[in-house]
Parts: C-alpha cells; structure tokens; sequence
C-alpha cells in the first residue's frame, strides 16, 4: 500500500491550486505537512484544516520566493526547520506565470520569473540536501514543472523557459544527489482547474478548445495531481529516479487535435 505515513514534508506554495492539493492528498497518505505561502492569508487556514482534518500535523511558514534569492531561501529554510526539524520531504512547487510577448519581455519581468520558479528551487534544495547529507536523511525531493517545459505557449516565453529548467534540474540533482541516498523527481500538469486557470471557467470556447488538445477531453481539478506526488515521494518508488511524471490526460503525447466535426 502505497503511504508517506513517518514522513514529514514542506509544500512551497501550498495554500491553493495544484502545492494545496499535493499537500492534502500527502496528509491523506500520513505525512506530516508545513505549509508555505508568500504571506499570511485566509486560504492557508482552509488548506490546514484540510490537512490536519486527517489525523496529522500541519503548521504554516510564509517568505517571498520570488525577492532576494539568498535571503528568501534563509528564511522559509529555517522557518520550515523550526515549525517541523523532521522534514525528509521538499517539494518545490512555487511558481507564477508572469508574461508579455517575447519582444516586450524586461529583464525584470524576466528575473522574477527565474527568482520564483528557478532560482529558489534550486537554491531551497541544495539547502536541505545539505541538512540531509548531513543527518545521513534519505531525503526525497518533487520538482513541480509543467507541460510547458516540453510544449511551447505563444506569449509564454519566460514561463516555458523556466519550467524546462525544472525538468533539466529533475536530471541533473538525481545524477548528483541519488549517490548521497537523495531522490529528485518531477511532476509536469497539463491544464487543470486552479486559480491561475480560471479562464477555462469563465470562457466555454476556451475551455472547448483546450478539451479538444487533450486526448482524455477533460480539464480536471488540481487533485488529480496528488496521487502522483504521493507515489513519487513514497517508499513504492524507491528505485524511481531523475523522472518526470506528466499528469496531462495524454496532451504531451499528441501531434495535433481532432479537427472538429463542424469544421469539417
């Protein structure tokens, strides 16, 4: 049976979307859960009841991954450290979408993209890899990337860019860290329902079009990630390393969509 039950895990951006459902779907599987968001909020209460509702600990850290590289990382690391020393679990699944067209791109507009959804992860698991290697820790580590790190979006130049840096660094820590006992895998949604994604509620024809991209033709909720990240940290995939699991219902496989019949 698949569990993370004596494993304690930190979920950056946790409060909502695809972070809030991987973190219940592992309180769910018995691990205990920190919680992390840019700053205090009413959605982190609703996110801990959710979790705590299945018997475990949760508590909740706040910092902004996406200021200043070093001093974000010090702070959420020792705040996670302080609300829960026992964390053997890090997913990193922080990230924003802050594009313009490629030829309007700035290079802060730019930057930030990178601070958030590169340069903290990179930076907040070599932090705990250290603390791990350290305490002999069989640490495991979740990199949240997307289907936009393999399929390229028009006018999404600087999100696209960064997520294949997630599935390059998926390879590149599990060469580096499987030796120190360390297991770095991804996990890549297609679309689903999140607040980011509220344009497929709001506006049919979107979300008929993006139906016809996806072989299965559905636009599910963010759950339908969290099976995937329970597995990929549990004891049941111990061999599994430097991998990439995309939770798309078949998009990345598909050259292009069904035309539909009134078109035709």
């Amino acid at each position: 049976m698949i569990h993370l039950r004596g494993h304690s895990a930190l979920i950056t951006g946790s409060t909502k979307g695809v972070g809030r459902s991987i973190a219940v779907a592992f309180a769910e599987a018995g691990a205990n859960i920190v919680l992390h968001g840019r700053a205090p909020r009413n959605d982190a209460e609703e996110a801990l009841a959710a979790c705590r509702a299945h018997g475990v600990r949760a508590e909740y850290i706040t910092g902004d991954l996406a200021g200043d590289t070093m001093p974000a990382i010090d702070e959420v690391f020792a705040k996670a450290i302080a609300a829960m020393p026992e964390i053997d679990i890090l997913v990193n699944n922080a990230g924003n979408y802050n594009d313009v067209p490629f030829l309007e791109m700035d290079h802060e507009r730019l930057a930030r993209t990178f601070r958030l959804n590169v340069f903290s992860v990179f930076f907040l698991t070599q932090r705990f890899a250290k603390r791990w290697v350290q305490n002999m820790t069989a640490g495991r580590v979740l990199m949240i990337g997307s289907i936009n790190g393999r399929l390229a979006e028009p006018t999404h130049s600087g999100y696209d860019t960064s997520k294949g840096a997630i599935e390059a660094m998926v390879k590149t820590l599990c060469v580096e860290l499987a030796p120190l006992g360390i297991r770095v895998n991804g996990l890549a949604p297609g679309l689903v329902r999140t607040p980011l994604t509220s344009i497929v509620d709001r506006d049919e024809r979107f979300a008929r079009w993006m139906e016809l991209h996806t072989p299965n033709r559905q636009v599910p909720s963010s759950d339908v990630c969290g099976d995937g990240a329970v597995y990929l940290c549990s004891d049941s995939a111990s061999h599994v390393h430097g991998q990439m699991l995309l939770i798309d219902g078949g998009m990345s496989a598909w050259q292009q969509p069904d035309m539909p019949r009134s078109w035709q």
